[in-house]
């Protein structure tokens, strides 16, 4: 083969790579999260907007733009052009134009041409691009009686009124998914509660920093400050996890294991944590089969979910739960965790840093073929690095 047919054949196979999917793939949990947040939003939405009292002969009050936002809002919380200033302001504003276009401009083909241009021009000055508002203002020109009889009231009822329904409903489904949304701001309280960043996140760059590398690069429209701070902190962390050396988990993990059944009781698991000192015990059965995790954590929030249930206070809720005349006590199999990241014996130790540094995990469980041979904990972890960063300057001195 000749070096221009190889270079052409190169092109060509960048070409049809280019063309394929740009996004990787999701998990179908998370499709059917976001496509079931979609229909309760709409639903809701159809609700007030599709009342007996609206005059359905106009047929703009569910509007088909609002497909297009549910998909912002829903499937991709976390984009800028999801958040709420960007939905609510980008539609307002373009149905706004849209009304003006129809008002102003008779031939069809530029109504619609210009009320899209428009609107691009407008959000971006107000810092609201949302894709579906360019939908939002070509509704509006293309229906020019209906917008003649609602005036600028159509930007009022259904475009800011059901984009705000579809706000709403995104904040309490998010809260109720595990999700957040609108998206996390960078002076945002961490997970613990308090103004420093998780571990992992602490970059050493300021808010106005990463706001410039996001402005430089063109990317403030697709991804947060804070978004971009986990991003940089998630790839150190991974990266640190390829380096190569000879320290494995095998090395630095916990061998003699105190470890509990599913049918274990609580008062019993509350007594391990507090003779050992551990802040995590395996959950396993037949000797050695992983089944999960309990961390001490876990007793707190089950503790403190009793406390909200039977609203007694938590002191009350702690102690009903590890009392060891309950009549229906507590089993660890109910609390423990069971989808928890593991590692194998002969795993790099810097592979660990990216499953302990994020604070939802404080201990890595060691298996081979689903049982369990040991458990690296923080602390393991900390040491084993430690020990290996001081034997180079060992062997120099």
């Amino acid at each position: 083969m000749s070096l221009n047919t190889k270079l052409a054949s190169g092109r060509m196979g960048r070409v049809i790579r280019s063309l394929g999917p740009a996004i990787g793939p999701g998990a179908p949990v998370e499709a059917m999260r976001a496509g079931l947040g979609a229909l309760l939003g709409l639903g809701v939405a159809g609700l007030f907007l599709m009342s007996p009292l609206v005059d359905l002969r106009l047929g703009l009050y569910l509007i088909a733009p609002f497909g297009a936002t549910s998909v912002l809002v829903f499937a991709v919380p976390n984009s800028p052009l999801a958040q709420p200033w960007s939905a609510v302001v980008g539609n307002t504003s373009a149905a706004v134009i849209g009304v003006l276009c129809c008002m102003l401009v008779p031939d069809p083909a530029l109504r619609i041409a210009l009320a899209v241009g428009l609107a691009i021009v407008a959000m971006i000055p107000l810092r609201a691009i949302h894709p579906p508002a360019g939908a939002v203002a070509m509704t509006a020109a293309q229906n020019p009686e209906a917008i003649g009889k609602l005036g600028f009231w159509f930007a009022l009822a259904p475009v800011a009124a059901g984009t705000l329904i579809l706000i709403v409903v995104g904040v309490a489904y998010a809260r109720a998914t595990g999700r957040n949304y609108p998206f996390r701001q960078f002076d945002d309280p961490s997970s613990h509660g308090t103004a420093d960043h998780a571990a992992p996140e602490r970059l050493g760059l300021s808010k106005d920093e990463l706001a410039g590398i996001l402005q430089r690069t063109r990317q403030s429209q697709n991804v947060g400050v804070e978004d971009l701070s986990r991003l940089i902190g998630a790839a150190e962390l991974q990266a640190a996890s390829h380096q190569a050396g000879p320290l494995t988990a095998g090395m630095v993990m916990s061998r003699d294991l105190v470890t509990v059944g599913p049918e274990t009781h609580l008062d019993q698991v509350a007594d391990l944590f507090r003779d050992h000192g551990f802040t995590s015990i395996p959950v396993v059965e037949e000797g050695d089969k992983f089944l999960g995790i309990i961390y001490q954590i876990d007793l707190i929030r089950r503790a403190r979910a009793d406390a909200f249930s039977f609203d007694q206070g938590f002191g009350k809720s702690m102690s009903a739960l590890v009392r060891r005349d309950r009549k229906f006590p507590v089993l660890a199999g109910e609390v423990m965790r069971r989808n928890v990241p593991n590692a194998k014996i002969d795993s790099g130790a810097y592979a660990l840093l990216p499953l302990l540094a994020g604070g939802g995990c404080d201990a890595v469980p060691i298996l081979h073929r689903g049982r369990i041979r040991g458990i690296v904990t923080q602390t393991d972890l900390l040491s084993g690095l430690a020990r290996q960063a001081v034997r180079p300057l060992e062997t120099a001195v």
